[in-house]
């Protein structure tokens, strides 16, 4: 693991279902990110297209690709170019009928390090995910809660819905990930009022610097921006709200992003204070293991 890496969020805003063209855009930020010295360059969720799951529409499994397809070759041959560890987001066709929300670690000119395949899959009013994604394998051989292996250390990547569950983060903690990464597309529903806006946003800010904390080590959260309407309705839509931010092992902000900017967006981040931090804050010292057992059920009935 490196003393100390140089990360890049990349914070996109997404008009249309255009692939080529959004790629162009991404690696333009890419290139940038690089330029500013980024050793490690975190995409957005699903990033070269709109966000496609504000509706139920058959038709939109024609944005999937093999995990080998087009899109993944576009940001290995950038990634190899650059000899930068790149993570990036998209809709995974793995086999007739069976789709998932995968997130893939490219690791410089050593090409494809990992995958990790979206575990928790919304299913609300604008984010209808499990209409199009099968939940990521729990083998942990297959997929699971198992960080990558890369020259910069080990990154626990998982995608957003997972960014709300603290079993998930502790669970590559315990695996060995020296940081936590989450390409996100999360936004508000126009129709709810500031103060319930507010509320949401600061809410997912808390979560995930939380598991910093919990955890003593880094968080990279890389979100999309812009209004993007709905398929069906022009009038209704996703207000995503930006805010791509970098914390530290003890929740400090490192690096934030505004909820309207666009770009790459870099700080260094010193790897080894995890272990300092660790030393004065011991949770998993104190960890009750013998204790928990109970955490695998569903809920605990009242007698």
């Amino acid at each position: 693991m490196s003393d100390k890496i140089v990360a890049a969020i990349v914070q996109h805003a997404v008009s249309d279902n255009d692939k080529q063209k959004n790629r162009d855009q991404l690696a333009f930020h890419v290139r940038d990110a690089v330029a500013q010295g980024a050793q490690l360059v975190v995409l957005p969720e699903l990033h070269d297209t709109q966000y496609f799951c504000q509706v139920e529409d058959t038709d939109l499994f024609d944005l999937a690709e093999p995990l080998d397809g087009e899109t993944y070759q576009f940001y290995e041959t950038l990634a190899s170019e650059l000899d930068v560890v790149l993570v990036i987001s998209g809709f995974e066709k793995r086999a007739p009928g069976l789709y998932h929300n995968t997130a893939q670690v490219i690791d410089g000119c050593r090409g494809r390090a990992g995958t990790f395949r979206k575990m928790h899959i919304p299913d609300d009013p604008g984010f209808y995910e499990k209409f199009y994604f099968t939940p990521g394998d729990s083998d942990a051989e297959l997929n699971g809660f198992r960080p990558v292996q890369t020259k910069l250390g080990r990154l626990g990547v998982m995608v957003c819905w997972d960014q709300w569950y603290p079993e998930a983060a502790r669970l590559m903690t315990l695996a060995g990930a020296d940081l936590l990464i989450y390409p996100t597309a999360i936004g508000w529903d126009p129709n709810d009022d500031a103060d319930e806006q507010q509320r949401q946003q600061e809410a997912w800010v808390t979560v995930q610097r939380a598991h910093a904390i919990a955890n003593g080590i880094p968080v990279i959260v890389a979100n999309r921006t812009g209004y993007e309407a709905s398929p069906v309705d022009e009038n209704e839509g996703i207000e995503f709200w930006g805010s791509s931010f970098i914390a530290g092992p003890q929740g400090e902000f490192l690096e934030t992003v505004s909820s309207e900017e666009v770009g790459a967006f870099c700080t260094v981040v010193d790897m080894k204070r995890s272990e300092d931090v660790r030393r004065i804050w011991p949770y998993l010292r104190d960890r009750r293991v013998d204790a928990y057992s109970n955490l695998t059920k569903r809920w605990l009935d009242q007698d």
